[in-house]
């Protein structure tokens, strides 16, 4: 009972904030509109028992929504997104074709026959879902996702003109700190 509970919560919440995405006037608000939503949708996947997945749901959306943010406040014309603009583009043929494609893929939810289970569930779903998904390119997968971090992380590194050493001097004993941007710690 009390994951019937859960489901439906996080369902309506995922579903709200999902619709707030669309409602919001800054990219800041509709950026964690969005996060929240995903969240929840983590949190179903979670419910369904692939904890693995569920897990990098999680974090892979708020690593992502964070960094969008972050980008938003460094390279937005309007202040951390926070300006009112519409979300929305072309609104009557956006409509049109998100009901149709809701309601192609409700009928086909509803009239489709489902399979009836063959053999018995893994004795591991997490393996079994990373064979089925990567089979034997795991190796790569997971190369892959280091590069990207250092990507990342190399590319937040790369976009400051300031370095650790800036205010404080290379032996970091410069008193008072000599700050090259007015405003901050030195004088």
């Amino acid at each position: 009972m009390t994951e019937d509970i859960v489901f439906w919560v996080l369902a309506v919440l995922a579903v709200a904030s999902g619709v707030m995405v669309f409602r919001f006037d800054s990219m800041a608000r509709a950026t964690y509109a969005l996060l929240l939503s995903l969240l929840c949708v983590g949190g179903e996947v979670l419910l369904l028992g692939l904890d693995y997945l569920g897990v990098v749901i999680v974090l892979m959306m708020t690593i992502e929504m964070a960094l969008m943010a972050v980008f938003m406040v460094m390279f937005m014309m309007n202040p951390a997104g926070l300006m009112p603009m519409s979300m929305l583009h072309n609104k009557k043929g956006a409509a049109v074709i998100c009901t149709t494609v809701f309601a192609a893929l409700a009928t086909g939810i509803l009239l489709a026959r489902w399979p009836a289970r063959r053999g018995r569930p893994p004795t591991d779903p997490t393996m079994s879902l990373g064979m089925s998904l990567m089979g034997p390119q795991m190796l790569t997968m997971v190369t892959l996702g280091m590069a990207l971090f250092a990507t990342i992380v190399s590319t937040v590194v790369l976009s400051t003109r300031r370095g650790r050493y800036d205010r404080f001097g290379d032996d970091l004993r410069t008193r008072p700190a000599d700050d090259p941007v007015p405003g901050g710690g030195g004088r």
